[in-house]
């Protein structure tokens, strides 16, 4: 069974690349009382070994990102708004309008823009570049708003954790319900030695997948993620990307990974033995931390099992409860399958 409070927990606590510490600290929290080592490198990584009840025989490292896509603050103005970018590949349709927080003491905010009564011609039906909106703290002048927040804070949205028998709605589920995999795999009494890294920075390139994978230096990696689903009425059903409800979605090629063909088929096999649904990524797009980990050392066998998930990098990520239990029970198995050997 998925621990959605936990996965709440996860989804609520604000991380954007490079201020993962709020993330970390809670992950640690969990896993304290049932990891045999906890490793924090330079770069922030978390990393984790799980003794087993018996040594493995394939080195395996199993991996999730702690860090979400949001925004920082760039610069504040005269009259006490906050100026921004972006931090990760965020679509700028979807943040105007939306409720944030800032910096460590999560100051409330809302992401405005000029009035449409005020906009000329083809303006209003444009989408305006981040140096055309600001996030409205409240302030009236640089000076108030210097006293709660300054250059550099993190920007995460206020979106809530909304779940129903089918659904849940969330930010961050990319990747907070990857480390929730992890957590509950460590909190499990595993049968072979398995080394855990949830990294930082893989929404701004892969970076601290590329340190982990160098300090465990595995021979095989399970990446648990989250990927794009776009199965919404304006998109053709022959380029949706996965679909909700059909179970753990296997990569077998994106942008930056031709993926282990013989794990893939592995994959498809235990889902079926174990009674669980599967599905490929019908489209080579996107990535993760799979594009740096297989090419790393001497090379890393790896395998993609991923959350299929509306809305992704939006204020709102949609995913179904019934594909969570899928991507726990399958990369489970999975895990137990590498390290012992199997393949």
């Amino acid at each position: 069974m998925i621990d959605y409070a936990l996965l709440k927990k996860l989804c609520s606590a604000n991380g954007i690349s490079g201020d993962e510490g709020e993330v970390r600290e809670l992950i640690i929290s969990e896993i304290k009382d049932f990891a045999d080592e906890i490793i924090i490198d330079n770069l922030g990584n978390l990393l984790v070994q799980k003794k087993g009840k018996e040594r493995a025989k394939n080195k395996l490292m199993l991996s999730a990102h702690m860090d979400e896509v949001g925004l920082m603050v760039t610069d504040i103005t005269s009259d006490g708004f906050l100026k921004f970018d972006e931090v990760g590949g965020l679509d700028r349709r979807v943040v105007i309008g939306k409720r944030v927080r800032v910096g460590k003491e999560g100051i409330p905010g809302v992401i405005g823009i000029k009035p449409v009564h005020l906009t000329n011609g083809d303006e209003s039906a444009s989408i305006p570049a981040y140096s055309e909106l600001y996030i409205d703290i409240g302030a009236d002048s640089r000076d108030e708003a210097l006293r709660v927040v300054g250059i550099g804070d993190s920007v995460c949205f206020d979106s809530g954790f909304y779940e129903n028998e089918t659904t849940i709605r969330s930010k961050a589920i990319d990747d907070r319900f990857g480390c929730l995999v992890m957590i509950e795999l460590i909190k499990s009494d595993l049968k072979y030695d398995t080394d855990f890294a949830f990294v930082v920075q893989e929404e701004v390139g892969l970076r601290g997948a590329k340190v982990a994978s160098y300090t465990l230096d595995p021979e095989f990696a399970l990446v648990i993620e989250t990927t794009t689903a776009a199965d919404i009425p304006e998109i053709d059903p022959t380029k949706q990307v996965c679909t909700l409800g059909e179970g753990a979605v296997i990569s077998v090629m994106d942008r930056s990974t031709i993926y282990d063909k013989a794990l893939v088929r592995a994959a498809f096999k235990t889902a079926e033995q174990i009674g669980v649904k599967a599905q490929y990524k019908r489209a080579v797009a996107g990535g993760n931390d799979a594009g740096i980990i297989h090419k790393s050392n001497s090379g890393i066998r790896t395998l993609a099992i991923s959350l299929a998930c509306r809305f992704l990098h939006a204020p709102n990520c949609v995913a179904n409860k019934s594909d969570c239990e899928s991507v726990m029970l399958l990369a489970h198995k999975m895990a137990e399958i590498i390290a012992g050997g199997e393949l």
